[in-house]
């Protein structure tokens, strides 16, 4: 699989964090993740776009305000796996959070997720 078409999957599920209408989240997730796809984050294991959808809408409820995600680094891809670094802040320099997500991709579409949310502390 070439890295034009996980960064265009990963592009496409950031952007659902950003879309002006919660309508278009399902849509856009639609198009970057496949029906069955499994997510582990920092709260737990989820399985399918509905639960992702929930959790980006939760995340756009943010209680300082609608933030903004953005992936901020490129995309490191070997073979189907894929990696790379977001940011996500709020309005009027509210909560910052920074984070890697590890994806794997099948037939272009995410299938699997784990979501990194912080920094990791240094080696002791």
């Amino acid at each position: 699989m070439h890295a034009d078409t996980a960064q265009s999957a990963i592009d496409t599920f950031v952007s659902a964090f950003n879309a002006s209408d919660d309508a278009y989240v399902t849509s856009l997730l639609s198009q970057a993740l496949t029906s069955d796809v499994v997510l582990w984050g920092p709260l737990g294991r989820s399985e399918g776009i509905e639960a992702v959808e929930r959790f980006v809408l939760d995340i756009r409820r943010h209680p300082a305000g609608p933030g903004t995600m953005v992936r901020c680094s490129g995309v490191d891809m070997p073979d189907e796996w894929a990696r790379y670094r977001w940011v996500f802040t709020t309005p009027g320099g509210g909560p910052r959070l920074v984070g890697t997500d590890v994806v794997h991709l099948r037939r272009g579409l995410i299938d699997q997720m784990i979501v990194f949310a912080g920094d990791l502390t240094p080696a002791a």
